[in-house]
């Protein structure tokens, strides 16, 4: 029994942070290529990784041998210095769908899931992961109208995220 059981947890531990919040439905038609590059991270909601920081951007380029090579890079004023760390990702369901799973340390993957994007331009992203305590409001240049912030604060909250507590991200100071 524990030798089915021990497998059977690592399973759940290792696969546990990939799915998708009750409500939220990836983008389809998704496309890679015009996905990479570099973005501004324009609104988030808070967690430990990212606190104190601005200048935030996220970069994802092809990986030789499959797969995105992720760089996120923020600036810490506390700290008068950059943090970055650098992952990888791979497509969940298929490399039209934009569900892709990310790993910024060892064999531990989050969602990564845009559930909105401008089809014309790829120029914004509206991104969350596996549960509602993770959003992100992404834009291929440091501001956004007012207007793009409403709709993606109607959009989240539709899908059940607490857009009250959305922390702004300051770009102003300098290059990223």
């Amino acid at each position: 029994m524990i030798k089915v059981l021990i497998p059977a947890l690592l399973s759940l531990l290792f696969s546990g942070c990939t799915g998708v919040p009750a409500k939220v439905t990836p983008v389809d038609n998704f496309e890679l290529n015009r996905y990479l590059g570099k973005w501004y991270e324009i609104a988030r909601l808070g967690h430990s990784f990212e606190r104190g920081l601005e200048r935030v951007t996220a970069e994802y380029r092809l990986r030789d041998g499959g797969g995105v090579a992720v760089v996120n890079r923020g600036y810490s004023s506390k700290n008068n210095q950059w943090k970055e760390a650098k992952g990888k990702a791979y497509f969940v369901e298929g490399e039209t769908t934009g569900y892709l799973k990310v790993s910024f340390f060892g064999p531990f993957y989050g969602s990564y899931i845009v559930f909105d994007i401008d089809r014309a331009g790829y120029q914004y992203s509206f991104v969350c992961g596996p549960d509602y305590s993770y959003l992100w409001l992404l834009s291929r240049t440091p501001e956004v109208s007012q207007q793009l912030i409403e709709e993606f604060k109607i959009k989240a909250e539709g899908l059940g995220f607490d857009t009250s507590e959305l922390i702004f991200v300051e770009h102003t100071g300098g290059s990223s």
